[in-house]
């Protein structure tokens, strides 16, 4: 891990050709054969805590880029404000995810020291949307960590307006690993079950690790949900899987 790096907001061309914020975290490191990480937000939006895991990519080398995908929402609004507005819409429209997404693949395959390895993460929504632009566009690598409404339709009471993807699995375009808590409701042991027997169906790479005492959010260090144990060998399982496949 090298700590030297630079972190700042800027605009990149989403869905549609429109300009919205993203956070860029590059390492300083020189290098000339860098992956790329495309981060996507939890649903509690684009926030500090997400912000800090985009420079924790950096720190290990990756040049990372978290779109805002709550900008049209509510531009200029707190975190929580947008999140409020997104959520109180039924959150974001797939479409609209999958070409964010797209942008901010293609601004990391532009930035110099570009090895062309793009691959993409998300967190609670963010799973499911990582997923979906897995299946959606060309990726090397994908991590769902404990994305729900991907096998089954959301809650009653939930603020979102999904519709399950797991039809779109034949279409997954890169090797996906999956980090999931065993106590975990949204989604449950059992959903992922059924996603990891449909990818095996169709021979698709995957690697699924569900984690005893562990619920939703266990990466969050700022949240009760955080779980050390379980983060620590989710991060190290991070590092393997993008290494082997992201890697200069």
């Amino acid at each position: 891990m090298n700590e030297a790096l630079t972190a700042k907001t800027i605009s990149i061309t989403g869905h549609g050709g429109d300009e919205i914020e993203a956070y860029l975290a590059v390492p300083d490191d020189g290098s000339t054969a860098r992956g790329g990480v495309v981060v996507i937000h939890h649903m509690p939006g684009y926030d500090t805590s997400t912000k800090e895991i985009t420079r924790k990519f950096a720190a290990y080398g990756y040049a990372a880029l978290m779109p805002n995908l709550y900008y049209r929402d509510a531009p200029g609004a707190s975190p929580d404000d947008a999140a409020a507005t997104a959520r109180a819409k039924g959150g974001v429209p797939d479409e609209r995810l999958v070409g964010d997404v797209a942008g901010a693949a293609d601004y990391l395959r532009g930035l110099p020291g570009s090895n062309g390895k793009v691959g993409v993460i998300g967190y609670c929504s963010g799973g499911r949307q990582s997923f979906l632009a897995a299946c959606s566009l060309q990726f090397d690598a994908a991590v769902d960590c404990y994305g729900a409404c991907i096998v089954n339709p959301p809650a009653e009471g939930m603020p979102i307006k999904v519709t399950p993807i797991v039809g779109m699995s034949k279409d997954l375009s890169c090797p996906l690993l999956g980090l999931f808590g065993a106590d975990d409701k949204y989604p449950t042991p059992e959903e992922t079950a059924e996603l990891s027997r449909v990818l095996d169906e169709l021979g698709k790479v995957h690697e699924f690790h569900t984690y005893e005492g562990a619920g939703h959010a266990f990466f969050s260090v700022n949240r009760p949900a955080y779980r050390p144990e379980a983060a620590n060998d989710g991060w190290q399982r991070i590092w393997d899987f993008y290494g082997q496949y992201l890697a200069g």
